[in-house]
């Protein structure tokens, strides 16, 4: 029992400080009742990719003193999906393909990290009609007839909801302080935990699945509420814990070339430019006479996306919460559309 007390506490610890960024684990993928050919987008995790910071800046390897892992994603959601025409487009002023249902909620202000600019939110983001898919799944289609033509090099996608396995660790000798006393682990263990994180500006969530147990929420949460659960240790079940991340915290990937349009706090709109299937940049093309489907990959980086600072652990890809190890960022890389052949 002092060990499954233990392990409970290694989660909140273990996530308190994170930066980052179901029933709903897979649903029926969001679409329109209209026939015809469909704008069609599927996710795509790659821990290959290449791995940016905030400001769009490649970052190949995390910085001295901290370390990192790919996590493997078991779902994503996407809140917000808006095409435009050019680099400098207000958002809200280009092609809005997509916005989730919402519901009326009191007023939230959600500053940035600098506490110099914020946007007041009178709604929240209804996680019960997000479409959460894993690797290869559609998560949305639009038939092409609605869809304005015109040349649209770029695309904005808000991620609202990520679900995702790591690995941990807890090393031999390690003292943890109980109420029923101090207790030391007598050996290494080395599990995989499940996170779940709501990462749109404010949603209202009734109960979800993070990946065997379920959360029960029935309110609004602000951006960076998460879930963790523990795979289990032995014979015992880890009761998952859950917390709030502080407001501006969640990082979010935007190229150079939208460093002149303002993103609001909270949005978490990940920015990427259309190329082809060579990699190289090419606009999508929407002429109102397409008599076939066009598919486009939204392929997420999830290279060493999971980071954390650390202390005194062994290098060795697991993270040791109760060693000292601060989690810094999670979620993904970078974002690249890619058309179809």
């Amino acid at each position: 029992m002092k060990k499954l007390i233990a392990l409970s506490l290694f989660t909140l610890v273990a996530f308190a400080s994170c930066k980052k960024d179901t029933t709903n684990s897979t649903t029926a993928t969001t679409t329109t009742n209209n026939s015809g050919p469909q704008l069609k987008f599927v996710f795509k995790f790659d821990s290959t990719q290449t791995r940016y910071n905030s400001a769009g800046q490649i970052v190949a390897t995390p910085p001295v003193g901290h370390s990192a892992q790919c996590p493997k994603f078991n779902g994503m959601s996407a809140h917000y999906i808006e095409m435009t025409q050019n680099n400098v487009t207000a958002v809200g002023a280009g092609a809005i393909l997509y916005t989730t249902p919402t519901t009326p909620v009191s007023p939230v202000t959600v500053w940035n990290s600098s506490h110099t600019t914020s946007q007041t939110y009178t709604d929240a983001i209804n996680f019960n009609q997000e479409t959460v898919v894993g690797d290869g799944q559609q998560f949305f289609s639009k038939p092409l007839s609605q869809i304005t033509p015109g040349t649209y090099p770029f695309i904005r996608i808000s991620v609202a909801y990520q679900n995702y396995d790591i690995k941990y660790g807890v090393l031999a000798g390690t003292t943890v302080n109980l109420p029923t006393g101090p207790y030391t682990y007598t050996s290494n263990i080395y599990s995989t935990g499940t996170i779940a994180s709501f990462i749109g500006y404010n949603t209202q969530i009734g109960s979800y699945v993070i990946k065997t147990q379920t959360d029960v929420v029935n309110t609004d949460k602000q951006q960076g509420y998460w879930a963790f659960e523990s795979a289990p240790i032995g014979t015992y079940t880890v009761p998952y814990s859950y917390g709030q991340a502080p407001q501006g915290a969640t990082t979010v990937v935007s190229p150079a070339a939208f460093a002149t349009t303002a993103i609001p706090p909270g949005s978490c709109l990940v920015t990427g430019q259309f190329v082809n299937q060579a990699g190289a940049t090419q606009p999508l093309v929407i002429t109102g006479h397409e008599i076939s489907d066009i598919t486009i990959i939204v392929s997420m980086s999830t290279n060493n996306s999971f980071e954390w600072i650390k202390h005194s652990s062994p290098n060795d890809n697991y993270i040791y919460p109760l060693s000292g190890d601060t989690v810094v960022d999670m979620g993904v890389r970078g974002m690249v559309p890619k058309l179809p052949q």
